[in-house]
């Protein structure tokens, strides 16, 4: 399927009038499609295991040390959840967002040949430009919708045709290693779980490496190569971004917002708010 038939079907299922300078929609299940009318100044968010596909304009995604410039009919695979920045810098910027279901990549491991399961220098967000099959995939993905009775039927089929292509792909490596229980993007993958359940309780890393059946050292290492940040830091993220949707949606104080992520110190919070997000917590305060 060519690109512009594409971006044709998606425009279809965008509401008539914008809400804002932004358009959503969710025409099936586990499929986003998005547009932005302006470019955009980064933006603090966290990702679940996802793709998105560029479609128009152009976006900008910093996840760790990494900075992903992305174009029309490129694709950004994300494989564990991620806390990142984005910005758009091209509008109109139109996108496919498609939720990756690790559960899914799993049942394909009986299927897939050992010849085809390179993850080498994998890591938990790659980008590409997509081939002909992901496209065609996607564009018959999208099309259910234009009946119910087609996406109750061939969404979950078509839905795992997406997943077998994002893994047999050149940039679905960390997919690749993900559907081993026992490998090393496996045991990250746990050990964010762990840190993502509880982010008030400070990390002691040794003890997270044993969970997840790893030494401290190499624990470390390999949490810092899949997500290109350490533990701690990782953490960090997760109670700012917590604490800035306490603050947003109203019922927290800054103080209580700051206690209620794991922060001791409210000045320590408002400082490392104000770093991350630009503005101190007070500024972000729902309207009482």
């Amino acid at each position: 399927m060519h690109l512009e038939r594409l971006i044709e079907q998606a425009s279809r299922h965008l509401p008539a009038a914008p809400n804002g300078q932004q358009q959503t929609a969710q025409p099936i299940d586990g499929l986003q499609i998005v547009r932005h009318h302006v470019p955009s100044t980064f933006e603090a968010s966290l990702y679940e295991p996802v793709l998105c596909l560029v479609l128009e304009g152009g976006k900008q995604v910093a996840i760790g040390e990494q900075t992903f410039s992305l174009s029309p009919g490129e694709c950004l695979l994300v494989s564990h959840g991620m806390p990142v920045r984005s910005r758009i810098t091209k509008a109109s910027y139109l996108a496919l967002v498609v939720e990756v279901d690790i559960a899914t990549v799993r049942e394909l491991y009986d299927k897939i040949a050992d010849s085809a399961l390179d993850s080498k220098r994998a890591r938990s967000a790659q980008t590409h430009r997509a081939d002909p099959g992901l496209l065609d995939a996607l564009g018959r993905y999208v099309a259910l919708a234009q009946s119910p009775v087609d996406a109750k039927v061939l969404g979950s089929l078509t839905s795992k045709e997406i997943h077998y292509r994002l893994l047999m792909a050149p940039f679905g490596g960390m997919l690749r290693s993900l559907i081993r229980h026992d490998s090393n993007a496996s045991a990250i993958a746990r050990a964010i779980g762990f840190i993502r359940d509880d982010i008030r309780s400070p990390i002691a890393v040794p003890d997270l490496a044993r969970r997840v059946r790893m030494s401290a050292s190499s624990f470390h290492k390999h949490f810092r190569t899949i997500t290109s940040t350490t533990p701690l830091q990782y953490q960090k993220e997760l109670r700012l971004l917590e604490a800035r949707r306490l603050l947003t949606t109203g019922g927290a104080s800054v103080t209580a917002a700051a206690f209620d992520v794991g922060y001791e110190s409210p000045s320590q919070f408002s400082r490392e708010y104000a770093r991350k997000f630009g503005v101190p917590p007070s500024q972000d305060l729902a309207p009482g």
